[in-house]
């Protein structure tokens, strides 16, 4: 719970739904940050997989995930943060 949000306003993060196009330097975060927030569902877009010359801009991701698509790679680390997220993935 926040303390400048109420129930009611906890109540609408948990309902609204949001789509993250790349997974990349900017996508990466905003899905860590919205999961951690209470954003009730997210769908997660790329097409690209995990390397690792970027994981030292791609915080989502680490080690144990390179060669793996990078939504699968978000969708569990999100329900590793708040497993009360939906997430949908288009890869």
């Amino acid at each position: 719970m926040l303390p400048d949000i109420d129930i009611e306003g906890q109540e609408k993060l948990l309902a609204a739904r949001v789509l993250i196009v790349g997974l990349g330097g900017l996508g990466s975060p905003v899905a860590l940050y919205l999961a951690a927030s209470g954003v009730g569902s997210l769908t997660l877009a790329d097409f690209d997989s995990v390397d690792l010359s970027n994981l030292q801009r791609q915080v989502i991701h680490d080690t144990g995930t390179i060669g793996k698509s990078k939504t699968e790679s978000a969708a569990r680390a999100i329900a590793r943060l708040n497993p009360h997220v939906i997430c949908r993935r288009y890869d």
